[in-house]
C-alpha cells in the first residue's frame, strides 16, 4: 500500500518561497498512469487543488496559482516537491500531498498534511 509523507518548515515568513516535499513509499512515483498532486485547506476553508505531476514528468498547475508555483520531482528519491514563491498570510494552510489514477479522478492515496503558518 502506497504511503505518502509531507515535510517541510511549519513556519515561514511573508514574501518568501514555502518549500515542501512529498516521500512516496511503497510504490514509484514513476509508475504508470498515476498522477501526484499538492492540495492545501487553509483555516476554516475548503480543500484547494494547487498542481500536480505525473508518472513522466509532466507538471499541471491551478491556473490561479500558476504564477507562483512549481512542483518538481526525484525519482532517485521517490519524491515529489512543491514551491511556492512570495507567499503572504493568505498561503497559511494544511498541505497535502496526494496520489490520484488520473488527473481529474479521486485521490485514492493523501499524506497526513503539514500545517504550514505564514507569518512575520
Amino acid at each position: 500500500q502506497v504511503q505518502l509523507q509531507e515535510s517541510g518548515p511549519g513556519l515561514v515568513k511573508p514574501s518568501q518561497t514555502l518549500s515542501l516535499t512529498c516521500t512516496v513509499s511503497g510504490g514509484s512515483i514513476t509508475t504508470l498512469y498515476y498522477y501526484w498532486s499538492w492540495i492545501r485547506q487553509p483555516p476554516g476553508k475548503g480543500l484547494e487543488w494547487m498542481g500536480a505531476i505525473a508518472y513522466d514528468g509532466t507538471t499541471y498547475y491551478s491556473p490561479s496559482l500558476k504564477s507562483h508555483t512549481s512542483i518538481s520531482r526525484d525519482p532517485s528519491k521517490n519524491q515529489f516537491s512543491l514551491q511556492l514563491s512570495s507567499v503572504t498570510p493568505e498561503d497559511t494552510a494544511v498541505y497535502y500531498c496526494a496520489r490520484a489514477q488520473a488527473l481529474d479522478s479521486d485521490f485514492g492515496s493523501w499524506g497526513q498534511g503539514t500545517q504550514v503558518t505564514v507569518s512575520s
